[in-house]
């Protein structure tokens, strides 16, 4: 596993997206189109909180959490076009998700997002995880954009 903050070119998840851990759930990003195309990797240690009750014995990543990782690099797509400076892509639906194979520690989840539609004020995106080349999760979402900044 390389070390993400050392990879040229593109930024860490963390600046793009205000998730911080544990909930943060992109390590590196790989390939960044703005507004239109995210790659990145989530590397799964083992040591994860999730992987101790989901399951015992047959620790397998939660179907959700692979979903929430796509979401987030399609934000990730999203943040990163200058027409959403100040703003945020606040996760709106799921359609058509569908869980291929278990995702277990140690394993490097590949996380694709393809931004389909986006305006000022929602979106589309569809996403696949995979673990060597192998698909673990398709899935389109929807999300909506929303200030960034905190009301008062």
């Amino acid at each position: 596993m390389s070390d993400p903050a050392s990879e040229p070119g593109f930024p860490r998840p963390d600046e793009l997206l205000p998730h911080r851990a544990p909930f943060l759930l992109v390590d590196e990003i790989v390939e960044l189109q703005p507004g239109e195309r995210c790659v990145a990797l989530w590397y799964l240690a083992g040591d994860e909180e999730f992987f101790v009750g989901h399951f015992p014995g047959l620790p397998t990543l939660p179907g959700v959490l692979m979903v929430e990782s796509l979401a987030q690099t399609a934000g990730l797509a999203a943040a990163a076009a200058s027409s959403l400076d100040g703003k945020l892509a606040l996760f709106g639906g799921i359609d058509k998700a569908r869980f291929r194979r278990q995702v277990a520690p140690g394993d490097t989840l590949r996380l694709d997002a393809t931004i389909d539609r986006l305006s000022d004020r929602a979106g589309r995106a569809s996403g696949t995880a995979s673990v060597d080349g192998q698909v673990a999760c398709e899935a389109s979402m929807m999300f909506l954009i929303a200030d960034a900044t905190a009301a008062d």
